[in-house]
């Protein structure tokens, strides 16, 4: 189902979360090859290059 305004409509279907800047290192390192992986499948799943 897609919500609207007067001009547009979107669906959202991601929850994008940025973390502050003294936590990032933290849980960056420790996830960085699964976070990467994970944004590579679905780039290539939605045809993104």
């Amino acid at each position: 189902m897609a919500n609207s305004l007067a001009h547009t409509k979107w669906v959202c279907k991601y929850h994008i979360v940025f973390t502050p800047k003294y936590r990032r290192k933290i849980i960056y390192y420790e996830l960085r090859a699964d976070i990467q992986k994970i944004i590579k499948d679905l780039c290539k799943w939605k045809g993104v290059e």
